[in-house]
């Protein structure tokens, strides 16, 4: 019988988001293919070193233990390198003891064109072109920004936090913004303020956390114990009023969130830095740049604002 991927969370995933391949593509641009996948073949027993999202993706995946005959979560290795070069990724997947089994080798060929028939939610990669021929295909993509961050926590507990408008939801709201300005923006979403905004790109991708947030709702039930592993904030510059459509819309998509914050331009870093996401997805770079040396950050570059000019 076919394994289903259609009901579980399906995360797509490149290699340069989950190790840190700095040294190898630098062989790449500096001596070319040939030399690189000779470079990868000499250095299969060398473990590659955790990238910005391997954190994320080792507690995403110790979500399957919720259920374990049934897992919740599958994470596909989507690489544009061959399979022979990829052998050491593969390797290193294992030797981590990262619960991936499953891959697709491409050899430079973009992985977009996959990720439908793969029933990926999710698409992350540090590679900027990849991510925007995602995006621009209608796939929901981040791009993993450079980080120093390291995870020290003991516990299970996985922390995701979002941006809303251009993320989660659509831009609409923010296209108001950038033609009328704060005022005008207020007054629109308290107009608008029983009224769902349409859904964003990592809406789709919020909607599967949600089967995951029931199951654990359903097991603190049975236990009053039990220690739930699973938090998703969100974390917008809107503020009051335009709070209400945020919450009016969450209602209306049948999810939740466990914090949300409405900073009304104060620099989301300083939350961030309390919060600590193991992820954290934005639209704009602006946001991103000053949490990303701290913090695993990622860049969805959907809407207007991400447009060449």
């Amino acid at each position: 019988m076919p394994y289903d991927l259609a009901s579980r969370l399906v995360v797509g995933l490149a290699s340069s988001a989950l190790f840190d391949l700095g040294e190898s593509d630098q062989v790449f641009r500096e001596s070319g293919e040939e030399v690189y996948r000779q470079y990868q073949r000499e250095h299969r027993g060398h473990l590659l070193p955790p990238g910005v999202a391997f954190p994320f993706i080792k507690r995403l995946l110790s979500l399957n233990g919720l259920r374990p005959a049934d897992p919740l979560v599958e994470v596909i290795l989507l690489s544009k390198n061959d399979p022979d070069t990829g052998l050491r990724v593969m390797d290193s997947i294992a030797a981590h003891g990262l619960g991936i089994s499953r891959a697709v080798f491409l050899q430079g060929r973009s992985p977009h064109r996959f990720i439908d028939a793969l029933d990926i939610s999710l698409f992350l990669s540090a590679d900027e072109a990849d991510v925007r021929a995602a995006n621009a295909a209608g796939h929901a993509a981040g791009q993993v920004l450079a980080s120093d961050f390291v995870d020290q926590d003991s516990d299970e507990e996985l922390r995701i936090a979002f941006d809303f408008d251009g993320v989660l939801a659509d831009d609409q709201s923010e296209a108001v913004f950038q033609a009328a300005g704060i005022d005008e923006f207020h007054q629109h979403e308290q107009r608008h303020a029983a009224t769902p905004v349409s859904p964003g790109p990592l809406a789709p991708f919020l909607r599967k956390l949600r089967s995951i947030q029931a199951l654990e709702e359903h097991k603190a039930l049975a236990d009053r114990d039990y220690v739930r592993r699973l938090r998703v904030s969100i974390v917008t510059a809107r503020n009051a009023p335009a709070h209400e459509r945020v919450i009016t819309t969450m209602r209306d998509w049948g999810v939740t969130v466990n914090e949300a914050f409405f900073l009304g331009g104060i620099e989301k870093r300083q939350v961030l830095s309390v919060l600590k996401p193991h992820i954290f997805f934005d639209d704009q770079q602006s946001h991103l740049r000053p949490a990303a040396a701290d913090l695993p950050c990622v860049h969805v570059p959907f809407g207007a604002l991400n447009r060449p000019r």
